[in-house]
């Protein structure tokens, strides 16, 4: 898999996801397999380029290569600007985000709501990838509503321009994240188009991704959410994908030590008093699916200091040994009888 002159080590890519997404999380997903990962989205704004916010989403210092920048906003010039001022910064990808679902994104006429423009798309797109000389990517949905797909329109656009990857979430903006994935719809772009098509959407397994593959025929998937909590999911897929086995449940103690090493680079990133909070999050994830997560989540929201949150993390995985030396997902509860 290749992107401009970077390839890639596998095809197996990670979301962008606002608040989630960030350097430390970034590198630790590319530490377990993933092969690729795109920043959280970073306004195109001028005014917010030096705000504290916008600085974190645009930092990938030492992070593994390729560095990609997610850049959103509607005006062409703003987006070209941005696109230049983040390179000019060490960004080695630009990806262009028109699949943001989220009301307030929208509301600003960005993420997804410029799907209903397919002029302003097109100039858009024109205005960013003349801009720089990096690869220019586009992540989008099928379309505004159900009654108003375009994806394969929007597709064509975007090879015309020089986009140079398309990532497709297999959604419409009204749909947000409910419903089924439309698999048939990236499937339709994957023959209408001669660039990379990544497919996303609903991506939670090393089988739910070989089934994506098949019936997509995109040259690469991207998982989001069934990456939270469980970095290691990129190996998994990618270890499924090359051999058609799983690999085993992750030991305890090799949780505990990636935990360790994701909160202290995730205090290091946001500092003391907002790492505290924002790892938070990120703990409620790791534990969710094991036997006393809840209880935990609830205990760990309540402290106030990275060295209270790092003891009670090493406490709680430690409690975790009495169900064997490998993670114990507890299976879903049985649906009650009728």
């Amino acid at each position: 898999m290749q992107i401009g002159p970077y390839l890639l080590r596998n095809n197996v890519f990670v979301a962008p996801m606002a608040g989630v997404t960030d350097r430390p999380f970034r590198q630790l997903c590319k530490q377990l397999g993933a092969g690729y990962a795109v920043s959280e989205m970073a306004a195109s704004n001028p005014r917010l380029w030096a705000t504290e916010k916008s600085s974190r989403r645009i930092d990938h210092a030492g992070e593994m290569e390729p560095k990609a920048v997610q850049i959103a906003g509607a005006d062409p010039q703003d987006l070209a600007d941005c696109a230049r001022f983040n390179v000019e910064r060490g960004a080695q990808i630009i990806d262009i985000n028109m699949g943001c679902p989220v009301k307030k994104v929208c509301n600003s006429w960005c993420g997804s709501a410029l799907l209903q423009d397919e002029a302003l798309v097109k100039e858009i797109l024109h205005a960013v990838v003349g801009a720089v000389d990096v690869p220019v990517t586009l992540k989008f949905r099928t379309g505004w509503n159900r009654a108003n797909k375009n994806a394969l329109t929007i597709a064509r656009i975007a090879e015309d321009a020089g986009i140079a990857m398309l990532t497709l979430h297999g959604r419409t903006r009204a749909d947000g994240y409910k419903g089924d994935a439309e698999y048939d719809t990236i499937a339709a772009v994957k023959r209408a188009v001669a660039i990379p098509v990544v497919a996303n959407g609903d991506i939670t397994s090393p089988e739910k991704a070989r089934y994506v593959l098949d019936q997509t025929g995109a040259d690469a998937i991207m998982v989001g959410r069934a990456a939270q909590g469980r970095p290691w999911i990129f190996r998994e897929i990618d270890h499924y994908l090359r051999t058609g086995t799983h690999l085993p449940a992750p030991y305890v103690d090799e949780v505990r030590a990636l935990m360790d090493e994701h909160l202290r680079a995730h205090y290091a990133f946001y500092g003391e008093y907002l790492g505290v909070r924002t790892a938070r999050k990120h703990i409620g994830w790791y534990v969710r699916d094991l036997e006393g997560g809840e209880a935990f989540r609830q205990q760990m929201n309540l402290l106030e200091s990275t060295d209270e949150q790092l003891q009670l993390v090493d406490q709680f995985f430690e409690s975790q040994w009495r169900f064997g030396e490998r993670l114990q997902y507890r299976l879903p509860e049985p649906a009650e009888a009728a």
